[in-house]
């Protein structure tokens, strides 16, 4: 046992291929369900506030584990964390490809996201502590291009599989890669990471899960519920209270189970600002396209998925490429430009209208991920590069969860946003209308425009949200990575958040 975080002299390649070949299937299989969700309620004959729970429920354990995260990687071998949670992934894809009923597939799930949610923090830390920091961001691009791509292809492969084939496919392709890279991780991983004796404080992952799981679900379910669903009030409530009282703990601990003292660096603290403006600007473009694209255009999902595969692919390319600019230039001048495309490309989005071209839909979109790959691995990785490598978990848990709390929230905005700009234009156009005159064909003409009204104000607000991000960049300095202040830094006394 050891508590001390050294650099590797060599990057473990292959462990690294194996955490991303892993990762890279948890997180393709987190969105492969959300265009399946309709036919699984027919073959269960359940409502859709039964069936969401196939995705809240995932994201609400994911976002609970996160934060603990921390101590998993603080307390146990790298090894031994990652052959667990592969082997609870596994067996979660298992009872969920052969599930009898509704709430075997509701288990499986859930033991998925158990599994998966440890994945990402555990590959971020070992890329971390794998390459010198002046080389970090073209490692931390092809991380990017795992966590943001694997999301992006989903839907595309889903629609696919629901149109031609049993929605159980889905889980049972996914299967028999997690077993393959369950066994090559008991033959080939071992531990490179030092473990620290560390102790579990109960109370902080109960005011976690209260505080985290209440934010997820509440936002996520404001969306559809609306903001006066007395579920989605109380829950947001609690949420706030539970993060509140979460965060006076984690100052009052000696050993917190996050350690808050990363927020005392300031560049990691812009960084996880950005990221999470970032992070709502980002969810909700795959929220709002998608409602144009199906609901206004009345595109089926598959090739709506079609459609938006492009970008994924932009963004694919252009991690690796991001990370090696990155670098070179540092995180400035790419998060300035890339903020200001996605600004740009935002706003000509909320430009759409019933007679876009799909071309033209497909160059905007493209051109709006392609601002946002130059923006998210740079701006985190410079700030994770601020913090000492014994901090490197804290830091990367924090930015996860904060990453995940933001997409629900700005989804959960922007669709409201969406909402009532839609009713409130309908509302206007039939006030005008003689009523004799309102047909069925009338009102479902009434409801497409005043739809897309309310996405194209929806686009103009994220725009406006993404400028906001753009402006703070400007206050982003490169993080001195020399040899003189990184010995200074590691020297450093651990920062006590205690009183």
């Amino acid at each position: 046992m050891s508590d001390t975080v050294k650099q590797l002299e060599k990057p473990p390649y292959l462990m690294i291929g194996l955490l991303f070949f892993a990762t890279f299937v948890a997180f393709l299989n987190n969105s492969l369900l959300n265009v399946a969700l309709p036919t699984i309620m027919h073959d269960f004959s359940i409502d859709y506030s039964a069936v969401q729970w196939l995705s809240t429920g995932y994201m609400l354990v994911s976002g609970i584990l996160i934060p603990v995260s921390a101590f998993l990687l603080t307390k146990f071998t790298n090894r031994s964390l990652f052959i667990t949670a592969l082997s609870i992934f596994t067996l979660g894809t298992l009872i969920a490809a052969y599930s009898p009923n509704f709430g075997w597939l509701i288990a499986g799930r859930m033991i998925q996201a158990a599994g998966s949610s440890v994945m990402s923090p555990l590959l971020m830390n070992i890329m971390l502590i794998s390459f010198p920091r002046e080389k970090r961001g073209a490692a931390m691009g092809v991380f990017g291009l795992v966590m943001i791509v694997a999301p992006a292809i989903g839907p595309t492969l889903s629609g696919y599989i629901v149109e031609y084939h049993d929605w159980r496919l889905l889980f049972e392709m996914i299967l028999p890669f997690a077993v393959i890279a369950l066994l090559l991780a008991i033959w080939k991983f071992r531990s490179v990471m030092p473990t620290k004796e560390t102790k579990l404080d109960y109370l902080s992952v109960v005011l976690s899960t209260i505080g985290f799981g209440g934010l997820l679900y509440g936002f996520s379910d404001a969306s559809s519920a609306g903001w006066g669903d007395p579920v989605v009030v109380t829950c947001i409530v609690a949420g706030v209270i539970g993060v509140a009282l979460f965060v006076i703990r984690q100052l009052r601990l000696e050993i917190p189970l996050l350690n808050l003292g990363i927020y005392k660096y300031p560049m990691y603290s812009m960084a996880a600002i950005i990221s999470a403006v970032n992070a709502a600007a980002l969810f909700s473009g795959m929220i709002l396209t998608p409602a144009y694209v199906q609901n206004v255009r009345g595109i089926t999902p598959l090739d709506s998925g079609l459609m938006m595969l492009p970008g994924a692919i932009v963004m694919g390319i252009m991690s690796p490429i991001t990370g090696k600019l990155f670098d070179k230039f540092g995180p400035r001048v790419l998060g300035f430009v890339g903020l200001t495309i996605t600004a740009i490309a935002t706003f000509m989005m909320s430009k759409f209208d019933l007679e876009t071209t799909y071309s033209h839909i497909i160059m905007l979109y493209s051109l709006r991920m392609f601002g946002i790959s130059m923006v998210m691995m740079p701006i985190m990785t410079n700030g994770l590069n601020q913090l000492p490598t014994r901090l490197n978990p804290h830091g990367t848990a924090a930015n996860n969860t904060i990453q995940q709390v933001a997409g629900a929230i700005g989804t959960a905005i922007f669709v409201s946003i969406m909402n009532s700009k839609t009713k409130s234009s309908a509302a206007s156009q039939i006030a005008t209308m003689d009523p004799t005159t309102i047909t069925d064909q009338v009102k479902a003409q009434i409801g497409q425009t005043a739809l897309l009204e309310g996405i194209q104000y929806s686009f103009l607000i994220a725009a406006a949200t993404t400028v906001v991000a753009l402006v703070l960049t400007l206050f982003v300095k490169r993080v001195d990575v020399s040899k003189a202040a990184l010995a200074k830094l590691e020297s450093e006394p651990e920062p006590s958040t205690a009183k």
